[in-house]
């Protein structure tokens, strides 16, 4: 069976790292993006099965990456976990309405990040 794709997406090196590290441990296949344009840009290139997306980035925001994706004819169905050190309910109500598929408040446990990617990927959210 082929790996799922995960594509990450943060402007800090050392949490995409360590979310890398954690992601390939689970034996996901990854991919990296440190800004809202490159994370569009891999979308479209490697559609990704998911994608862990950080709020506030620079060039895009995670709001702006979230809404293009769900205006694309052939990324629309990605699945998008929100990633952010901001857990304002508005915030989340944002993400939400924007069409990301989970919310997640930094610090957030890796077995909790790790259940809610696997749990997505298997289409019980």
């Amino acid at each position: 069976m082929k790996a799922k794709k995960i594509l990450i997406v943060d402007d800090e090196p050392n949490i995409l790292i360590s979310l890398e590290f954690l992601m390939k441990r689970e034996g996901y296949e990854v991919v990296l993006a440190r800004d809202g344009q490159e994370a569009i840009d891999a979308i479209a290139r490697e559609r990704p099965d998911l994608v862990l997306l950080d709020v506030m980035m620079p060039v895009k925001s995670g709001f702006d990456v979230c809404h293009e994706v769900r205006s694309s004819e052939t990324a629309r169905d990605t699945t998008i976990v929100m990633l952010t050190a901001k857990g304002r309910d508005t915030d989340i109500a944002k993400g939400m309405a924007l069409g990301a598929d989970a919310y997640m408040t930094k610090p957030f446990s890796t077995r909790e990040l790790v259940e809610k990617v696997s749990d997505l990927l298997r289409g019980r959210a």
